[in-house]
């Protein structure tokens, strides 16, 4: 399998979702979903919509969201 099939694979495994409302929510994969607090997720949706609001299309992870992204990764 070439290294692009590998990553994509690898991705539908994870089982990205948003958080709460989709378009207004994070979007990410199930075990950080699960391992954030609602407050976290809450904080994360509020500077997400922030960022919308000021025309960006992305918006950074917040410190929490960051690393329960890479530990979700890691496996």
């Amino acid at each position: 399998m070439k290294k692009p099939q590998k990553s994509l694979k690898n991705w539908t495994k994870q089982e990205w979702d948003y958080t709460g409302k989709p378009g207004k929510s994070r979007y990410l994969p199930k075990a950080a979903r699960e391992s954030l607090t609602p407050a976290q997720k809450a904080a994360g949706s509020r500077k997400k919509n922030a960022a919308t609001k000021k025309g960006k299309q992305n918006a950074s992870y917040t410190k929490a969201e960051r690393a329960a992204v890479r530990r979700s990764r890691r496996g």
